[in-house]
Parts: C-alpha cells; structure tokens; sequence
C-alpha cells in the first residue's frame, strides 16, 4: 500500500490523481473487494470525534485527500506536497475510464430523482461505460434482508465499481460493513452525486483553489449547513494548529 499522512484521525494516502485514478480502476477491473474514502475536514472531525467510525476508515484500501485543507495539512505537518483528490473529479474521471473501457458501475444511495439524471448524464457523456444498475435505498435502517437482497443485485449485475451515495458518515459505515461481500470496488461519492446529476452546481476554480468550496455550498445551503461548518472548521483549525505546536513538521 502507499505511504500516508496521518491527519488529526486518518491516514491520508499519499498518491497523485492519476496514480490513485490507475490504481483504483485496475483493481475494479479484477473484481478486488475494497472500499475508497474521499476524506475532508467533516470527515476527519467525525472520525476524531467517533472512535468507531474511524475504526470502520482504517479498513478502507485507500483514504484520499478530497478537501484542500486535508492536502495543505500533509505539507504543513510532514513537508509533503500533496495533490487534492476531490470526489467530484474521480467520479467524472472514473466514469470516463469506465467508457473507454466497458467497465460497469452500480449505483447506490441517493434519491430516485438524481439517479435518474444521472443516469440520463452518463448514457449522453460516456456511452461505453455499462450501468450495471441503480438502487435508492429507504431513508431509513434497512433490515438485514434488505440489505442482504441488495448485496445481491449488486454482484448480480457483475459491476466493476459501485458509486455510493448515502452521506458521510452513513456511506462509509455502509461500505466498511459490507464491502468483503460485494465483488466490486465502492467508492464514497456522495457530494459528487448532484453535481453529476447535474442538479447542484459546483464552486467556481477560483474557490477551489483558495480552499473555499464549503463556502460556496454554505451559501447554498445555509440554514443545514452553517452549524455543521462553523463546528467543524474551527475544531479542524484548532486541532492542525495544536499538531504544529507540539511538533516540528516530520521529514
């Protein structure tokens, strides 16, 4: 496995997109069972805060930096220069890889709205890419016959890679739970649905580049969430700063 950084409760992978991008579609292709997280600060502060959620991320086979702060964090504590790996660019990237390839993807979680569109998205943009199927599970516990029928449908439908929308934590949970069961590669994707769907759109580069996408989807979403980020954020900041002072950066 690659080295990583550990960030505050995680252990970033210190890869490229390209090298994540190759690894993680070769692996899909050989029917590998492993799940991939795509770690942000409210990712990271959930793990600090719930022992057993960050249990569950150490079984993942990759943790990718999908917010700015976690990749800045790798050069401000161990001098590594590390790419961001956003979510809402592998899914693109995956599906093009998939189109090129005939590979097949599932999808799972979100409302039956936006797996419509993006369904309707992936058949116009990346034809060759095969949807193995679609599920929307209920906004709900599901009981173990649920779940176990759609494990099922999944390995059925013979994906290469399933596509996993329930929001974070939940996804994560789901995938940590299940995925020695499921023949398929699952990748946590879950802010990257809508985008795709085309329903929500994304933050302009500019406020990539300066860090500032959770401002953009904050003035989008205000009232759900303003608490979330102004906890999250500051306790992020507080904990970074914490790790600077009491260490040197490591080489």
């Amino acid at each position: 496995m690659p080295g990583s950084s550990h960030i505050i409760s995680l252990g970033v992978n210190n890869l490229s997109f390209r090298q994540s991008l190759e690894q993680v579609f070769a692996l899909g292709l050989q029917h590998r069972q492993g799940f991939v997280c795509f770690a942000n600060v409210h990712m990271t502060v959930e793990a600090y805060n719930d022992i057993s959620f960050q249990q569950d991320l150490h079984k993942a086979m990759l943790i990718l930096p999908d917010g700015k702060p976690i990749a800045m964090a790798c050069k401000w504590l161990y001098k590594k220069k590390q790419e961001r790996i956003c979510g809402m660019d592998f899914m693109p990237a995956i599906l093009e890889q998939a189109h090129k390839s005939g590979a097949s993807v599932f999808l799972y979680g979100s409302t039956k709205k936006v797996l419509e569109k993006i369904t309707e998205s992936i058949k116009a943009k990346y034809p060759g890419a095969i949807i193995a199927g679609v599920i929307s599970p209920p906004f709900r516990k599901l009981s173990d016959e649920e779940v176990n029928e759609h494990i099922r449908q999944i390995n059925d439908s013979g994906a290469h890679f399933v596509l996993v929308a329930l929001g974070c934590p939940k996804q994560e949970k789901w995938m940590a739970a299940h995925f020695t069961s499921i023949k398929a590669i699952l990748l946590g994707l879950g802010g990257a649905f809508p985008v795709t769907a085309g329903i929500q759109k994304r933050s302009p580069e500019w406020m990539q580049r300066l860090s500032l996408e959770w401002l953009y989807r904050l003035l989008q979403e205000p009232r759900r969430l303003f608490k979330r980020y102004f906890y999250t954020n500051t306790l992020f900041i507080w904990l970074i700063a914490k790790e600077m002072l009491i260490r040197k950066p490591r080489t």
